[in-house]
């Protein structure tokens, strides 16, 4: 049985959306565990009676604007930081939460802790490209400033959970770059390129560049923390701007355009759908000792369910667990 603690209190729509994306979980997947964290009170209404669901009760929580570190320190009893002691004692097997980012990043080296030979776990999502078929990109945002070691080891990380979690057999890692040319970039980019082609064991393509990431031109994209976060945001901002756009264009167009959208009304859904994060899963800060996966903060109840069905894959492959033992083996290697 899969063990799953949940921080039922984090998030814009908690803990309604959260408890509903549960409900669905255990309805769907009767080889899971659900542990909620947060106000009884609260959880209760929403809550489907199951065995396999608990509630583990706390008043404390932390908020979106607590300062990261801090809150994990003084805030002891908060729902986030009683998931991550639940990991790290091993009464679960995974943490998932929708709320403060800098908060869950802390709890998940400070409580649970990173992997022995990873020296920066990464924030990774997996992104929505035309195809359907989506692409892994890290960092994300765990770390603001990068070498191009930690760049090697995303690249490392990213392929081992492409290949685990996605079933994709030889992942194609791509270096997002400003250029496609192996001479392209600052001196960052341009030593991590180097560490890249020399790995034999990655199916490095080159440098990508942010225009062509929709178009699937890699399964996984390395990048630093600063830039990758900005990419994600501008992604999801483009992705909103476009739905808005058209439904715009639609209720001002008249009759003919509301015509013309009824009869296209199965493609522009299925355009949605491709451009729609909330069916990916959330973000895991990969490189840990235990799965710690973030859901967005807008969460509604698919994009919870969808995160729980993305741990429970993680958990079911152990692709954690075979990622300490490859750490481990290279680290052998090395002495």
């Amino acid at each position: 049985m899969k063990k799953i603690a949940i921080d039922a209190m984090g998030g814009d729509n908690a803990p309604k959306a959260i408890v509903e994306g549960v409900n669905q979980a255990l309805e769907a997947f009767s080889d899971i565990q659900i542990q909620l964290y947060g106000e009884q009170a609260k959880i209760e209404p929403y809550l489907v009676q199951s065995d396999r669901v608990s509630i583990i009760h706390t008043d404390e929580k932390i908020n979106s604007d607590d300062e990261p570190a801090k809150a994990i320190r003084r805030k002891k009893n908060a729902s986030m930081v009683l998931a991550a002691k639940a990991v790290k004692e091993g009464r679960a097997d995974a943490i998932l939460s929708a709320g403060n980012t800098g908060a869950l990043l802390a709890a998940g080296l400070f409580v649970v802790g990173r992997i022995k030979g990873v020296d920066r776990p990464g924030l990774l999502s997996t992104m929505p490209t035309m195809d359907g078929k989506g692409f892994d990109m890290l960092d994300l945002g765990a770390n603001a400033e990068n070498t191009a070691e930690h760049l090697h080891q995303y690249a490392i990380l990213g392929s081992f959970y492409a290949k685990n979690v996605r079933g994709i057999t030889i992942p194609r890692v791509g270096l997002l770059n400003n250029g496609t040319e192996a001479t392209k970039g600052d001196p960052l980019r341009k030593e991590a390129y180097k560490l890249l082609s020399a790995d034999s064991g990655l199916n490095f393509v080159g440098n990508v560049e942010a225009r062509e990431l929709m178009s699937g031109v890699a399964d996984v994209v390395v990048a630093d923390g600063f830039t990758g976060n900005a990419v994600l945001k501008s992604m999801e901002g483009t992705a909103i701007s476009i739905m808005g756009q058209l439904r715009q264009v639609v209720k001002s167009g008249g009759i003919k355009a509301k015509m013309g959208a009824l009869l296209l009304k199965e493609s522009l859904y299925e355009m949605k759908e491709s451009l729609d994060y909330s069916s990916a899963g959330g973000a895991v800060l990969f490189g840990l000792k235990a799965p710690v996966v973030k859901s967005h903060g807008s969460s509604d109840t698919k994009a919870i369910f969808s995160t729980i069905k993305q741990v429970r894959t993680m958990l079911e492959t152990d692709v954690v667990g075979q990622l300490v033992a490859e750490f481990a083996k290279e680290a052998e290697n090395n002495d």
